[in-house]
C-alpha cells in the first residue's frame, strides 16, 4: 500500500512539473478522440437512416399515359381494364406476396405533389397534369425483392416502367459513409500524434528526473517501482483527454444532432444523447490502451534501470 501511495505521489509531482506538456497531451487526445466519436456517431446515424428509409422505400409502377414514349407503351394510354389487371396483380395476383401495401396516385395527385415539392420552381408552374405519370406506389415486405417485382411487371400492358429510390439512397449513404471515413482518417492521424506526444512527454519527464531515478536505483528500488509513475502519468493525461472527448461527443449527439438538426431537417429521425453513451466507453478504453502501451514502450526504451 505504501508503495502505491509513493508511486501516486511521484506521478502527481511529475504532472505538476510538466504542466505544459501534459496539457498538450490532454488537448491532442481530446481533439483526436472527438473526431473518433463524431465518426462513430455519424455511422450510427447512417445505420439508423438506412434502416428507416428502407422500411419506407416506395416502388413506383408508372402507368402509360398519352405522353408516354411509344416504345414503352405501344398500345397508348392505359385502359380501365389494364389498370384493373395491374391492381389485381397487387391485391391477389403474383405480386401480392411481395407487397405489404400500395396506393394509387392519379396524374392530378402527382402534379400536386410535384408542385408542393418545388414551390419556387418556374418549371413546376408550367407543368400540367397531362405531363405527370399515373402510378401505383408500393411498399414491399422486403425492399430487396425489388428485382422480382420489376420482372413481374415488365411487359405488362399499360405499365410504362418500374422504379425505386434505392439507387438515390445508395448514393446519399455512400457520401455519408465517405465523410465517416474522412473523419476516421483525421482521427487516426491525430491519434498517432497523441502517441508520439505521450512518448515525448515521458522522455522529457524521465530526463528531468534522471537524478531521482539514479538515487532510487542505488537504494535498491525495483524496476516496476521506478517505471510505474511514468506509465501512470501518460495514462492519466490521456484519460482526462478522453473524458473531455466523451463530453464533446455527448454535446454533438444531444444538441447538434438531437435538437438542431432535428428542427432543421424534417422527415429524418436523428440519434440522441442516448447513442453517445454507446461510444463513450470505447473512447476511454482506446485512450487508456494507447497511452498505456506507448508509455510502457517509452520507459523501457529510454528509462534505463
Amino acid at each position: 500500500m505504501s508503495q502505491l501511495v509513493y508511486q501516486l505521489g511521484e506521478m502527481l509531482s511529475s504532472l505538476r512539473k510538466n504542466v505544459a506538456m501534459v496539457a498538450s497531451v490532454v488537448l491532442v487526445t481530446f481533439i483526436s478522440l472527438t473526431f473518433v466519436g463524431a465518426a462513430a456517431l455519424m455511422q450510427l446515424q447512417v445505420n439508423q437512416m438506412t434502416e428507416d428509409f428502407y422500411d419506407r422505400l416506395e416502388i413506383s409502377v408508372f402507368l402509360c399515359t398519352d405522353s408516354s414514349a411509344e416504345a414503352a407503351c405501344p398500345t397508348g394510354a392505359i385502359t380501365q381494364t389494364q389498370r384493373a389487371d395491374v391492381e389485381e396483380m397487387l391485391t391477389t395476383g403474383a405480386a401480392s406476396q411481395y407487397v405489404s401495401s400500395f396506393r394509387h396516385e392519379t396524374q392530378e395527385q402527382a402534379l400536386e405533389n410535384f408542385q408542393a415539392a418545388r414551390e419556387d420552381s418556374v418549371r413546376a408552374a408550367n407543368v400540367s397534369a397531362e405531363d405527370m405519370p399515373e402510378s401505383f406506389r408500393l411498399l414491399l415486405v422486403d425492399p430487396q425483392d425489388f428485382g422480382i417485382v420489376n420482372e413481374l411487371f415488365a411487359g405488362v400492358p399499360g405499365v410504362e416502367n418500374v422504379a425505386d429510390q434505392q439507387e438515390v439512397l445508395d448514393q446519399i449513404f455512400g457520401i455519408l459513409n465517405g465523410l465517416t471515413v474522412v473523419a476516421l482518417i483525421i482521427a487516426a492521424v491525430m491519434i498517432v500524434c497523441t502517441v508520439l506526444l505521450v512518448s515525448t512527454t515521458l522522455r522529457l519527464s524521465a530526463f528531468s528526473r534522471r537524478r531521482e531515478t539514479s538515487i532510487m536505483r542505488m537504494v535498491g528500488a525495483s524496476k516496476s517501482m521506478i517505471r510505474t509513475p511514468f506509465i501512470f502519468e501518460g495514462i492519466i493525461a490521456a484519460l482526462v483527454g478522453s473524458l473531455l472527448a466523451c463530453a464533446a461527443t455527448w454535446v454533438i449527439a444531444e444538441f447538434l444532432m438531437g435538437q438542431w438538426l432535428s428542427e432543421q431537417v424534417a422527415g429524418i429521425v436523428f440519434i440522441t444523447a442516448a447513442e453517445s453513451w454507446i461510444v463513450m466507453p470505447a473512447l476511454v478504453l482506446v485512450a487508456m490502451i494507447l497511452a498505456g502501451l506507448s508509455s510502457w514502450v517509452t520507459v523501457r526504451k529510454y528509462l534505463r534501470v
